[in-house]
């Protein structure tokens, strides 16, 4: 199969497409033929060995762990999928080494889902690890209904999503963002204000007695700062970004993979209440100019490489 290979750490000028042998499909995994696979900012950052301290890495290595695609074989005692079963997945394996920038990539059953029918290929490989980040934040803060919450890069591929599910639970959205991508924001079904200083009084203009929630999924001072004084209870605040939410009684928190909780995505986007939006495609070949769009910042929505 074509992969993009990493031989090791380093950056886009690192990366290499590269034959490597099919992927073996162990018992409660299946393989699945990519159509899509979605660009994270981790995928970069893992790649120049941000997550070495924490998890087994292995060289040659393909990266990516957002994936759509087409169920080709499965392994002898699995009953979830057949082939031919569309699925989506955030294909987070114990250890860094056979990721999704591929033409296939096994997957356990644990996770993946049912490709939403309502989502072409590129907005169902953008959703899994970006969807799910949103979701979990979300749940663990206990947003609901009546409540406002403010969500910190809200135009990013995470924000988005964190925006749209936020008005599905009932919650009115505030959401940060450049003025470029205020008309998106509201759009979605939030409130913009902009970055910059100044930023607590303007989320103070729009929820005078503080907000209920706050969602940072982009970390930095400014945005840990202003959390800490719109947020009416700390506890309420959470970050996926910056650990430094934790020093005054907020959650840093780290998304997992969940069957679960992508299934209920997959079943919102279908309801209508939750789409992805995907800035830009890249053929597969072409994965170092998306980490470099990536790296760049003020991406709107989602990335994602085109594959089968």
């Amino acid at each position: 199969m074509k992969a993009i290979v990493l031989n090791q750490y380093g950056g886009p000028d690192e990366l290499t497409v590269a034959d490597r042998p099919d992927p073996k499909v162990a018992p409660g995994e299946v393989l699945v033929r990519v159509k899509a696979a979605g660009v994270n900012p981790v995928d970069w950052k893992l790649a120049a060995g941000g997550l070495d301290a924490m998890m087994e890495t292995h060289f040659p290595l393909i990266p990516g762990w957002d994936v759509a695609g087409v169920v080709e074989a499965v392994g002898l005692d699995v009953e979830e999928y057949a082939v031919g079963d569309e699925v989506i997945g955030y294909v987070r394996k114990d250890h860094v080494q056979l990721g999704s920038y591929a033409e296939l990539v096994s997957a356990n059953v644990r996770l993946l889902a049912p490709k939403p029918a309502s989502l072409d290929w590129s907005q169902a490989a953008g959703l899994p690890l970006a969807g799910l980040t949103a979701f979990q934040a979300l749940r663990r803060l206990n947003v609901g209904s009546g409540q406002t919450v403010l969500i910190h890069a809200a135009a990013g591929g995470v924000g988005a999503l964190g925006v749209q599910l936020a008005n599905a639970f009932g919650a009115r959205v505030i959401g940060t963002a450049s003025e470029r991508n205020h008309a998106f924001l509201a759009e979605l079904g939030a409130e913009p204000v902009s970055y910059g200083e100044g930023l607590a009084d303007r989320v103070r203009e729009l929820a005078p007695d503080g907000v209920d929630a706050t969602v940072d999924f982009v970390g930095g001072e400014e945005a840990v700062e202003v959390s800490r004084q719109v947020t009416k209870d700390a506890a309420h605040v959470g970050s996926v970004a910056d650990p430094g939410v934790a020093e005054y009684g907020g959650r840093y928190m780290w998304v997992r993979p969940s069957a679960e909780d992508l299934t209920e995505l997959g079943k919102l986007a279908d309801a209508g209440e939750v789409t992805v939006h995907v800035d830009r495609t890249y053929p597969l070949a072409e994965a170092a100019v998306a980490w470099r769009v990536s790296q760049a910042g003020n991406v709107r929505g989602k990335l994602v490489l085109t594959v089968g």
